[in-house]
């Protein structure tokens, strides 16, 4: 039986904003941008490795609107399930976002990912948002905002707004990398969670590979999380080493709060972190790395 694989689609890291809090960049933003007819290639490379959903991101992938819709109808033609991330500058008026909305599903686009936040909205008016999710519902979209958050009271008035408006929003938490890893915050106190992570692929505009979208380049101390290049490897090369990566596998099944554990971290330190953060702090050390593989071999770190 197959595998099935999704991976994050980096086309560009060009951005119109530059969000506070974003962990996509760090403070001198990166202007990249992938070849067109490279891009649908490597889509074709991606099918035929079984990957089945494909999720553009990175910068902002509207501001290559023409080049994105040719890259969704791609997916829409190999049978891929295709998302694009977005911060909604485009829907500045009702009309202007049924436009946007309309190209991309006569595109063929499955899903609709509409970033959302206090920090994002310094840039981009919440009507925006709104009138994004109701051109979704209009032309019958899939789509969800987005609503990053750090559970503080400052964001309820933004909450209620989305809530107002009956659009449909989850929130998740900031991750403090990249320009919000100086932000202050409090300890995270809440249930005891085991921390796993799908680890889903992310794909750089530059070629290279990651094995988690959301840390991507985080992990300057031990680069845990870089695969390679499309460069010098095939896609089919770079899965497999993620998937056969023992770190990788113990995250996503026995998760990060059972390997903080049998490093000696107590449960009250260990509650004290979000996910992304916990990873970071683990496996940003040779040390660690080391540790935990003397754990593996030991098995005193059971899979479940």
């Amino acid at each position: 039986m197959k595998t099935v694989r999704n991976i994050a689609f980096g086309y560009s890291t060009v951005c119109n904003i530059r969000c506070r809090h974003c962990v996509a960049a760090g403070e001198t933003p990166a202007k990249n941008r992938m070849d067109l007819e490279q891009a649908v290639k490597y889509i074709y490379d991606m099918a035929a490795c079984n990957v089945t959903g494909i999720s553009f991101t990175a910068g902002e992938p509207l501001l290559f609107i023409d080049d994105i819709c040719v890259l969704v109808k791609v997916c829409k033609d190999l049978g891929i399930y295709s998302r694009v991330v977005t911060n909604g500058f485009w829907a500045d008026t009702e009309k202007n976002a049924d436009n946007i909305v309309s190209l991309l599903v006569s595109s063929g686009l499955s899903q609709l990912r509409i970033s959302c936040s206090r920090w994002h909205q310094e840039h981009v008016n919440i009507a925006n948002i709104i009138n994004a999710a109701r051109s979704c519902i209009k032309n019958r979209l899939e789509y969800f905002v987005s609503f990053v958050t750090d559970f503080s009271k400052k964001d309820d008035s933004i909450e209620q707004q989305l809530q107002d408006a009956k659009i449909i929003y989850f929130p998740e938490p900031v991750i403090y990398m990249g320009r919000a890893e100086g932000f202050e915050h409090e300890d995270l106190k809440t249930d005891y969670f085991p921390n796993t992570c799908a680890m889903n692929p992310y794909l750089t505009p530059d070629l290279d590979v990651y094995a988690c979208c959301d840390g991507a380049g985080a992990f300057s101390e031990t680069d845990f999380l870089y695969l390679g290049s499309l460069k010098s490897e095939g896609i089919e090369d770079l899965f497999m080493k993620k998937e056969n990566n023992i770190f990788y596998n113990l995250i996503k099944n026995a998760g990060l709060s059972a390997i903080a554990t049998s490093l000696g971290m107590k449960a009250s330190e260990i509650v004290k972190y979000r996910k992304c953060e916990l990873c970071e702090k683990i496996f940003n050390s040779k040390k660690n790395l080391a540790e935990v593989k003397k754990l593996v071999s030991a098995k005193a770190i059971r899979w479940r």
